[in-house]
């Protein structure tokens, strides 16, 4: 084949509206040409639906992280009261992390009853991930910026053992969250 023949392999041939979607692969998104409006309205009620249930896990598993954090505290310094707004800080640092994955899992939740299960446990195992994850990372950034990636590698550290041991001690308390969740992201809004 030449490399100027339209059928070569690696060839863009143009795409009209009469062609079918199937061999062009997923339509990304509105940022794509291809891309049309929802006339069902399908599209917009799964978005509405998957921020209801990124709230509710942000709402829920964020006073979970404050309690844990008040439990297993991060030592910064001999300052009275610092590891209160260091384990306040912390559960700021985790809430984008635990709402993603609420959004990510509302979907399956809403689903079956076995797919709301699987959603549950998934909530139950990843939020104490997410949420320490998250906060690492951010707190190591900000330690960085003002201190330098020593001191920011030392905060990590121990926001990793603060992390892992409240996780350990609230276990009973992330289950109950996981199915309450569960049970408000299921029984609350309209389904779609």
């Amino acid at each position: 084949m030449r490399p100027d023949d339209p059928q070569s392999l690696g060839a863009e041939r143009p795409i009209s509206l009469d062609d079918d979607a199937s061999d062009r692969g997923p339509i990304a998104g509105p940022w794509d040409a291809n891309w049309r409006p929802d006339p069902t309205g399908q599209r917009l009620a799964a978005i509405r639906v998957a921020r209801r249930g990124a709230l509710a896990s942000a709402v829920i598993f964020g006073v979970l992280v404050v309690v844990a954090a008040a439990l297993a505290p991060v030592a910064t310094s001999s300052l009275p009261g610092a590891d209160q707004a260091a384990g306040v800080v912390i559960a700021l640092f985790s809430l984008p992390a635990v709402a993603l994955l609420g959004a990510a899992l509302t979907s399956a939740a809403r689903a079956s009853r076995s797919s709301a299960a699987a959603a549950g446990l998934a909530m139950g195992v990843g939020v104490p991930v997410a949420a320490v994850t998250s906060a690492m990372i951010a707190a190591f950034f900000v330690v960085w910026i003002v201190k330098g990636s020593g001191e920011g590698f030392d905060l990590a550290g121990q926001i990793l053992r603060g992390g892992v041991t409240a996780a350990v001690r609230i276990w009973p308390l992330i289950a109950l969250a996981s199915v309450a969740w569960v049970v408000l992201v299921r029984r609350v809004g309209p389904r779609v």
